[in-house]
């Protein structure tokens, strides 16, 4: 690295060797800048480590910026809060309003679990309501003044609805924080962007190690929509609340309007989903020029002939039993919790009903034992046998796949001085430091947990 005057301290407080837990500390011109403050998501061992004390003192920490409203990126705010913190937290207002569903939506287990544990929960109503007061919105492109000479700017990540890349810009230098990059071209969202080339480069590595599926997402999807009712199944869905979800409504209200599907009945059985849902309604400045379009022709983009809204938990359980054939839409996307959990037990015996993934698998949860062909799957202390049709589609990754993140990074590399693969299990870290040392000829790191790294400006 060239060296200069001024200096940095980069640690890594999550997200290496993991998707989950994305917590960056930035240490620059006497200010101390997190970066996203996640939840550790997978295994037990992995959602163990959420428990434990933050490595540095939150009361010490003056700014939160924060890429997207994912729980593996924002889950332990209100934690940092309880514990201490009383800086500014940044974000866009999508993120912001996301958020606040999120963390209220996240609560009820929080407190089963601490209750399990026979301690204090990670946080509490409290801790919620006193994050979202110091929480600032600022749109893209608007600069954050940290000091004279240090500046923040958000760009489109294009991942999630108002999700963010921060590049932190110090006399002339700049670092880039991706969080996680969108698979542009989206049907919803606008496709990352392109912006000067940074420096130091801290970036996502989920799909490092593999690309997506040729086949065209919305095709994949109609072929197996119309097997399912051929087979008169129910097809289940796990999906995330954010994005996956939206994009999967979207997608099925273009099918059945232009009469690609018949009409039979969905069932959306996800408030938070739903929620999310009114959100992207709310914001459609934030959408692409497609769907803004289809927006304001009065396309509802998300409604269609045969959606149904689920609410209470009565509800969900009556779907078991409603009709055949259907398509089951519920939470959460890796099956480790959630809605989906019960019509999988109720579901996977039958080899007429579908389960359809649509989204990244962590280690260790139920989705990824399905996922890698497991015959029989434990769900609430039962074995239960697994007999459905298995699909996945792997192009509705909110993701960049291996070559994206490559093209990516080539298309800035002008003045890179370092990369950072975090945030991608160990395998796809690697891989794609590999890849961006052979194929850009950039210097490409993983780092480790804890690890501190100087970065000269």
């Amino acid at each position: 690295m060239n060296t200069g005057d001024h200096f940095a301290n980069l640690t890594f407080h999550g997200a290496t060797g993991e998707v989950t837990g994305a917590n960056f500390l930035l240490e620059i011109d006497n200010k101390k800048i997190l970066v996203d403050c996640g939840m550790h998501q997978g295994t037990k061992l992995q959602e163990d480590k959420n428990w434990n004390a933050f490595a540095y003192d939150p009361k010490q920490m003056e700014f939160l910026f924060v890429t997207h409203a994912h729980q593996d990126h924002i889950g332990k705010i209100p934690k940092l809060v309880r514990d201490g913190f009383r800086g500014i937290i940044y974000s866009t207002e999508p993120t912001r309003e996301i958020s606040k569903l999120m963390f209220q939506d996240a609560l009820g287990l929080i407190e089963d679990d601490a209750k399990d544990r026979n301690e204090d929960p990670l946080y509490d109503q409290h801790d919620i309501d006193e994050a979202i007061r110091l929480w600032k919105i600022i749109p893209y492109h608007d600069p954050v003044i940290i000091t004279d000479d240090l500046k923040a700017v958000a760009y489109d990540a294009g991942h999630v609805l108002g999700s963010t890349m921060w590049e932190f810009n110090f006399k002339g230098k700049r670092m880039l924080f991706t969080g996680d990059l969108g698979n542009t071209p989206t049907t919803l969202l606008k496709d990352t962007e392109v912006f000067e080339e940074p420096q130091f480069l801290l970036m996502e590595s989920v799909y490092g190690d593999r690309n997506h599926e040729q086949e065209d997402r919305r095709e994949h999807l109609c072929r197996v929509v119309n097997d399912s009712i051929a087979k008169n199944g129910t097809l289940m869905i796990p999906s995330f609340s954010l994005e996956r979800t939206q994009e999967i409504l979207f997608d099925l209200d273009q099918l059945v309007r232009n009469n690609r599907v018949p009409r039979i009945p969905t069932y959306l059985d996800s408030p938070l989903a739903t929620s999310i849902t009114e959100l992207y309604k709310k914001f459609p400045d934030y959408l692409n020029k497609e769907a803004r379009g289809l927006a304001q022709k009065g396309d509802p983009l998300f409604d269609f002939p045969g959606l149904v809204i689920t609410e209470t938990r009565d509800e969900s359980k009556a779907l078991n039993i409603a009709p055949d054939p259907k398509i089951i839409i519920a939470g959460s996307g890796m099956m480790n919790g959630g809605r989906i959990v019960h019509h999988a037990e109720h579901h996977l015996p039958d080899p007429n009903a579908t389960l359809l993934l649509v989204g990244y698998q962590a280690t260790g949860t139920l989705g990824r034992s399905i996922q890698a062909g497991e015959k029989t799957v434990r769900i609430h202390d039962r074995e239960i046998p697994v007999r459905a049709h298995i699909e996945t589609i792997s192009g509705y990754s909110g993701h960049k796949g291996a070559d994206q993140l490559v093209e990516f990074v080539n298309s800035i590399k002008k003045n890179i001085e370092i990369v950072f693969c975090c945030m991608g299990e160990e395998k796809s870290q690697e891989t794609l430091a590999e890849h961006l040392r052979d194929q850009v000829g950039v210097h490409a790191v993983v780092p480790k947990e804890g690890e501190t790294t100087e970065l000269f400006f």
